[in-house]
């Protein structure tokens, strides 16, 4: 590695320390302010909003990675240019490109270490923190702790049906059950019970009070069994597939996601929604690169007042661009555009508009 390009890095990564910590401060002091009523109303512990918090981190570590890095950026080559050391640097015959190769590769790594990040810290997170939430925010909080589930459904590789009146979590009891066998568009078995308790041991639902009935090619009844005592039964789901409805998308990594989405189409159930976030999840990760891309040309377009009119510059380019990716999410949402062609249109554009400021911007 050159001595310029370690002088340059070692600029870059202090920068970007610094920045770092100044926006995770911000979001942590913005999060605090806006949940303190929340805390003092539900008589939240100490520990328990460190532990909150502590979960929270990833994600505004996330979040806040993309706005270090711009600034990182314009900081580090505007110094540069405001000491004279880039007119040096072209005396020398050092173009922009060879000079950005170091930034732009610092891009691509962060974009990896961000997906790599969400996949396994973010969403870890976001699953902890929003069980404290359910738990504790019982006032004024859209994530409430429930331990009884009503009214449920399933669809299991749609040809099983189950419908539970109530479900406990904690006991992993279901009452009022009714199961719909198909084969072909055709009813062939149903069941109803009055209780059924999972049996981790065995991996099987014990029924009690419980009816079960089976049909002919034609509908009519050919078997009928009724018994009030207990029985195993064998049945497609388990106590995991009524938890997960629960579970938002932030709360999944990609490989969850995947299997979600694919457990989901099985199923029958429209997975745009779910695809659009799969997509996002990789689609943001490169942000980082993007805002290396605008950061470097931002700084050397103006050589006079560069830094400011760079650091001015940035802040509209990343609310801009984070505008933008949450307009193309949307229009995934309602399926005016296709889940990979939402999640990355904002990519595309940005991406290509940094390219050709790179590419117009002096050498």
């Amino acid at each position: 590695m050159k001595q310029i390009d370690r002088y340059l890095l070692r600029q870059f990564l202090s920068i970007l320390g610094m920045a770092l910590l100044g926006f995770l401060c911000i979001f942590l002091i913005v999060d605090l302010i806006e949940n303190l009523d929340q805390f003092i109303d539900n008589q939240v512990p100490f520990s328990i909003v460190a532990q909150y918090y502590f979960y929270t981190l990833p994600w505004f570590v996330n979040i806040g990675l993309p706005m270090g890095l711009l600034i990182a950026t314009v900081f580090s080559f505007g110094l540069i240019v405001k000491r004279n050391e880039w007119t040096a640097m072209k005396a020398s015959g050092i173009s922009l490109y060879r000079i950005s190769i170091p930034l732009i590769l610092m891009g691509f790594f962060f974009s990896y270490l961000s997906f790599e990040f969400d996949n396994y810290l973010v969403s870890w997170g976001n699953q902890n923190r929003y069980e404290i939430e359910k738990k504790y925010f019982k006032r004024k909080s859209r994530h409430r702790y429930r331990s009884i589930y009503k009214d449920v459904f399933l669809q299991k590789k749609e040809r099983t049906h189950i419908a539970i009146g109530q479900y406990n979590i904690n006991q992993k009891t279901a009452r009022g059950v009714t199961i719909l066998v198909f084969d072909q568009g055709l009813l062939t078995q149903r069941i109803d019970a009055k209780t059924m308790t999972y049996i981790d041991s065995l991996q099987a639902w014990a029924i009690a009070n419980y009816s079960i009935r089976k049909f002919d090619a034609t509908g009519q009844e050919i078997e009928a069994k009724i018994s009030s005592r207990d029985s195993l039964l064998q049945a497609d789901f388990v106590p995991d597939d009524i938890t997960k409805q629960s579970k938002s998308p932030d709360e999944l990594n990609y490989q969850e996601l995947t299997e979600r989405i694919q457990q989901l189409k099985e199923n029958g159930v429209d997975t745009t929604r779910w695809e659009v976030v799969r997509y996002f999840k990789v689609s943001f990760a490169f942000t980082n690169l993007i805002v290396v891309l605008f950061g470097i040309p931002l700084v050397v377009m103006r050589p006079k007042g560069g830094l400011t009119f760079g650091a001015g510059m940035s802040f509209l380019v990343i609310f801009a661009y984070y505008a933008f990716i949450k307009f193309g999410q949307s229009l995934g949402f309602k399926e005016i555009l296709e889940p990979f062609t939402a999640a990355w249109i904002g990519n595309v554009i940005f991406m290509f508009g940094g390219i050709l400021l790179l590419f117009f911007a002096r050498k």
